[in-house]
């Protein structure tokens, strides 16, 4: 498959100087080999980009469901990439220290999974209660939902800090509700409902089921030959050699309307964007 023509690939050049800047030997090996295949597929796409996106009108109607494995891997374009790449790297640290790379991997396949059935369900659910067809033909695309969902979990894990969103400091225990308005309102181009889903998510994991069911599925597995335990997963992260940097956040940022999809034209990064489109 032919690479995708830019005029520009700044986003790439300044993410790999953020990898380089950090170091390649402090990035855990699942956050190291995630952010080379969202980087490789965006080189190489397995799909173009309307035939990645995740719609109830494309994966439910039509029964395109494997748009729920492409859509969180594949991204607009460089921007996007390295807005979300950058916010995964900060979050994969410290969680793939935390849990162990096992269990990070786990995390990640089924959160993505996750993510883009919880945003059909509830765009569908907007279709429903306003009768308004367009929410059902929305597409996403973008790994930001599953960052969402890492945010609570980091959130939970740190209770007592405090975050700087954009410049505001905020409670941990609210971080993720306050990034998700003020990312819509300042780049409205950017999926609401995608983020939202991976909140969801995320308090699946933290306050509902969804860890117990994992563990189970995993106990399933060790049964089954598997010499590690699902509880060997769980490590607690002591000092590590990671050289610090901080997410950026500002509110710079103005989506401007490229044909298919919302693009972000400010060179200002932001967080954990997903790009959302009707086709």
């Amino acid at each position: 498959m032919r690479n995708r023509q830019r005029p520009s690939q700044l986003g790439l050049l300044l993410l790999a100087s953020q990898l380089f800047q950090v170091g390649l030997d402090n990035i855990p090996p699942v956050t190291l080999a995630v952010l080379a295949l969202n980087v490789y597929l965006y080189l190489f796409p397995a799909a173009p980009l309307l035939q990645a996106c995740v719609s109830v009108q494309q994966a439910y109607w039509f029964s395109d469901w494997r748009r729920l494995l492409l859509s969180p891997l594949h991204h607009a374009d460089d921007w996007h990439l390295y807005f979300n790449m950058v916010s995964f790297l900060w979050k994969g640290i410290r969680l793939e220290r935390r849990l162990g790379g096992a269990w990070f991997l786990y995390l990640l396949s089924v959160f993505s999974l996750l993510t883009g059935l919880v945003y059909l369900v509830l765009e569908a659910a907007l279709t429903e209660l306003t009768q308004d067809q367009s929410y059902s033909m929305t597409c996403a695309v973008g790994f930001s939902g599953v960052l969402f969902a890492l945010k609570v979990l980091n959130n939970h894990y740190h209770p007592g800090g405090v975050t700087n969103v954009m410049g505001v400091p905020v409670s941990n225990q609210y971080a993720s509700w306050v990034e998700l308005v003020l990312i819509h309102i300042t780049s409205p181009g950017t999926s609401f409902v995608g983020h939202l889903a991976g909140i969801l998510v995320g308090l699946l994991y933290t306050s509902g089921p969804l860890k117990t069911i994992m563990k189970k599925c995993a106990e399933v597995v060790t049964l089954n030959g598997y010499n590690s335990r699902p509880s060997s997963y769980y490590r607690s992260s002591g000092s590590s050699g990671t050289k610090a940097f901080k997410e950026s956040n500002c509110t710079s940022a103005k989506p401007t309307l490229d044909r298919s999809y919302q693009q972000v034209s400010s060179l200002c990064p932001m967080p954990d964007m997903t790009y959302s489109f009707v086709q």
